[in-house]
């Protein structure tokens, strides 16, 4: 069983195929945390329940006495607020007397087969209940009556379990919760590198590196989004831990809104990581009888170094997060119209795109920015979703007619969250947006946010697209959001819950965007926000595929999409290839490969050899889409490692195929490049479609491939195929 609960020592033992967790219920029903690490048989690991106590005057419970025991120092497996605990809290609810002491203690617990969802939020899910087994343990504060349901689930076959924390008022008076953590994990030592995505608008998801130290560090958003500058992912790895070896735990949040991940070493030389919602600028009031549930956080543990960590999360995204017809159905090859047309466009343009596509292999034509409205530039409309005829003479069906007639689907792009103060919408309802009373409030990008936390301003919103994804057939929706939230406010929330607002935004859009795949589930949707902004586990449950950033550069994007890929697979990373951009056609696709992959393009500016090298990669596209979308990643040649070249790696699940891509940022002389392979079976023989030559796995991993002559020069690249000989 892959959860035990052993009644004699009164421990919980939770198991997946790389790790073991032990919870201890303590004296006067502390709950503890024993252990996280590489599978063990025990359930109890005895001495672990107390450290060094008297960091600075640490105090212990009175029934307890003056003992080893303190809440100062102990392993708290969710540590809370004002009780002697005094490390970075996971929760804190302010009760009706005005303190935030919190002190929850075990009362009871279920353990059952299957995995609950959570209301009104996306989270992972099994496709049957064999797949996962789910333990909640009940708390209460028994002075506040506070009830605390921690909620674990354990996917047993796959190295993965989940967690969440549901708060609930069982008193008969309103109280706060202040902080509310998804996940609170207390490891014995902080020998670890402390490992983040961060970047901004044109350079998400660039992976740093560094050592714990004593005291707090962390990362975090307040963006009202989960942001370019910092991914709702971390993960605590050994000083030496590197691709293919060393102790790995890896967490990621399904959270699309303000979030924090703190980690904080104390004079024990022990670590507490804490991940969940940003608790700046957040409250949520519970009168009697009410609840509120956290976001989910995903864990991974392994033995098997960062590579492997990456390989684990992409397996579970794949199969137990994404869902809906595009999980595994392929997906269209498309074109966007952004970068050849921008917002100068007509009907006959877009025909005249759609036959020359056409002509390359490509399925899909997807017209982005400024269909609708008055939009012709960036300074109007948002909010107007209705067809601009000027533009587009009849609206979208003879457009769309014609497209389908050349042989293409067709797809639009929305910005829903989001307003023009120049719009019919904003001259209707100029209250709707997001707003503080008696200040101006800041505009970006000649646009305010919609305040989607308001269900009249939702169904608004809903109806205009409900009409346009009603009345034409279209296939696929490019979702945008391109302003980051201030003045962060509604009108309908009062004064004590007004801290309530960035996740009511963030349930809001939830909510429409569960309306538009529930009510249009053939539609393919991809997520995006200024490119990568919005790039989260959260969005993935909607959205199979999320745009990974708007700065196209192949060589650019080598350490965006290295980054990304920590724990993010190649399925769900849009990637197209674009027009103006270092090197030459070859390694834009060949990059762009390593993802969705697409063009953002004017295909009638291609020359007769650009055309040739587009047939060629529209051919790969479909010869090998299962295995770059579902195969496993081995990262080789990390451009955050070396500053000459990347090399990575996508292997079949049945080891019975590989690609290995290659490219050349900057060019050196007489290199001797020798790349190990990984992954492989090493009594299989391989060959190389390129050369014919038949090696074996052992071979290729151990000796390597010698690519001396092979994309040496500055931003060339090469693709290997191999397949089972």
């Amino acid at each position: 069983m892959p959860i035990i609960y052993d009644e004699k020592k009164r421990t919980f033992k939770l198991d997946t195929a790389t790790s073991s967790y032990i919870i201890k219920i303590y004296e006067e029903n502390y709950l503890l945390n024993l252990y996280y690490g590489a599978p063990i048989p025990e359930t109890y690991i005895s001495g672990r329940e107390c450290r060094q106590r008297n960091a600075s005057f640490s105090l212990a419970n009175s029934v307890i006495g003056e003992r080893a025991f303190t809440p100062d120092t102990a392993p708290m497996e969710y540590g809370c607020n004002g009780a002697a605990d005094f490390r970075i809290s996971a929760l804190a609810v302010r009760n009706i007397n005005g303190d935030s002491v919190t002190d929850i203690r075990y009362v009871d617990h279920k353990i059952y087969a299957g995995k609950p969802g959570i209301p009104g939020q996306p989270s992972s899910y099994v496709n049957n209940e064999s797949e996962a087994d789910t333990l909640e343990i009940y708390a209460e504060d028994a002075v506040t009556g506070v009830r605390v349901t921690l909620y674990y689930t354990v996917f047993s076959s796959c190295g993965v379990m989940t967690r969440r924390v549901r708060v609930e008022n069982t008193s008969s008076f309103c109280c706060d919760i202040e902080r509310v953590f998804s996940l609170c994990v207390d490891l014995p030592t902080m020998d670890y590198d402390f490992i983040s995505l961060y970047g901004l608008h044109y350079k998400e998801r660039y992976v740093e590196r560094r050592p714990l130290a004593h005291g707090l560090q962390g990362i975090e958003s307040k963006r009202g989004v989960s942001g370019h500058c910092q991914n709702p992912f971390v993960a605590l790895a050994e000083h030496n831990a590197d691709e293919r070896h060393g102790t790995v735990y890896g967490f990621n949040l399904v959270y699309s809104g303000n979030f924090s991940a703190l980690a904080e070493c104390d004079f024990n030389h022990s670590t507490r990581l804490i991940m969940g919602i940003n608790p700046v600028d957040f409250g949520w009031r519970l009168a009697p009888g009410e609840y509120f549930d956290s976001p989910e956080a995903v864990m991974v543990f392994t033995e098997g170094g960062i590579g492997e960590m990456s390989r684990i999360f992409h397996r579970f995204y794949n199969t137990n997060l994404i869902r809906g017809r595009w999980k595994n159905q392929k997906r269209p090859l498309l074109i966007n119209s952004w970068e050849a047309a921008f917002f100068d466009f007509d009907t006959e343009k877009l025909v005249d795109f759609a036959k020359t596509a056409k002509q390359l292999g490509i399925e899909m034509l997807v017209m982005d920015d400024g269909w609708f409205g008055r939009r012709n530039n960036d300074t109007c409309s948002l909010g107007d979703w209705f067809v601009n005829e000027e533009k587009l003479p009849g609206g979208l069906v003879p457009l769309i007619e014609q497209v389908n007639k050349e042989g293409l689907k067709f797809g639009i792009w929305y910005e829903p969250e989001m307003i023009s103060p120049d719009s019919e919408l904003f001259r209707k309802h100029p209250d709707w947006h997001v707003h503080v009373a008696g200040r101006e409030p800041m505009i970006g990008r000649h646009q305010y946010v919609l305040d989607v936390s308001r269900e009249d301003v939702r169904d608004n919103i809903w109806q205009q697209m409900y009409k346009v994804l009603s009345e034409n057939k279209i296939d696929y929706v490019k979702w945008d959001f391109n302003r980051n939230i201030s003045d962060a406010g509604s009108a309908l929330l009062p004064a004590d819950r007004k801290k309530e607002f960035f996740h009511r935004f963030i349930l809001g859009t939830y909510d429409l965007m569960n309306r538009l795949v529930t009510t249009f589930p053939d539609i393919l949707f991809e997520n995006c926000s200024g490119g990568g902004g919005r790039f989260d586990p959260a969005m993935l449950c909607y959205s199979p595929q999320i745009w990974t950033s708007d700065n196209t550069d192949p060589i650019e994007r080598l350490y965006i999409q290295f980054g990304t890929s920590m724990c993010y697979p190649a399925s769900t990373m849009g990637a197209h290839v674009s027009a103006n951009r270092r090197t030459g056609y070859e390694t834009k696709g060949n990059v762009a490969m390593w993802g969705t992959f697409g063009y953002e393009l004017d295909p009638r500016k291609l020359t007769e050899q650009e055309v040739e090298i587009v047939k060629e990669q529209v051919r790969r596209y479909h010869e090998y889409y299962d295995l770059i979308h579902y195969g496993d990643l081995y990262r080789l040649i990390s451009p955050f490692d070396n500053p000459y070249r990347a090399a990575w790696q996508i292997v079949s699940q049945e080891k019975d195929c590989f690609m290995l891509t290659l490219v050349t940022m900057r060019s050196e002389l007489y290199p001797n490049i020798i790349v190990k392979l990984q992954g492989l079976d090493p009594k299989k023989q391989y060959r190389n479609e390129t050369t014919g030559d038949i090696c074996s796995g052992a071979l290729l991993m151990n000796a390597g491939l010698v690519l001396n002559n092979v994309a040496s020069r500055t931003g060339e690249s090469c693709v290997i195929y191999f397949t089972e000989a």
